[in-house]
């Protein structure tokens, strides 16, 4: 069992920048895939990002790709979601994710425990 705990929305002007945290409990935090989706709630969710359990491999959307870092550390047992050069239509609830397979890490049904969801919202 896996319990995620996101932190670090809120609200930026675009252009800026925020980090969002994935604060995990349970054991082998390591062992997990971790991945980053956003979901209005007239929207279906969609993938931004996903790292492997090591940190050694991670996926972005085309989206995102180049203002979007993913990272994790494992002895802190929490991911890390930096974006800059945020835009408004940035703007959204950030969920963070975990399963125990890489692949298909950019699908939001393959993954087991779901975080409560941050705020971004990004003004013009």
């Amino acid at each position: 069992q896996v319990q995620l705990v996101e932190s670090g929305g809120g609200l930026v002007q675009a252009g800026g920048s925020l980090r969002l945290s994935c604060a995990a409990s349970g054991r082998t935090f390591s062992s997990y895939t971790m991945g980053w989706f956003r979901q209005a709630l007239s929207k279906e969710g969609e993938f931004v990002a996903a790292i492997s359990g090591s940190g050694s491999i991670t996926y972005y959307a085309d989206s995102v790709k180049g203002r979007v870092t993913i990272s994790r550390d494992n002895g802190k047992m929490t991911g890390y979601l930096q974006m800059n050069s945020l835009k408004p239509g940035d703007t959204d609830v950030y969920y963070c994710a975990a399963k125990r397979v890489l692949a298909k890490s950019d699908i939001r049904g393959t993954y087991d425990y779901w975080g409560q969801g941050t705020q971004v919202t990004v003004s013009s």
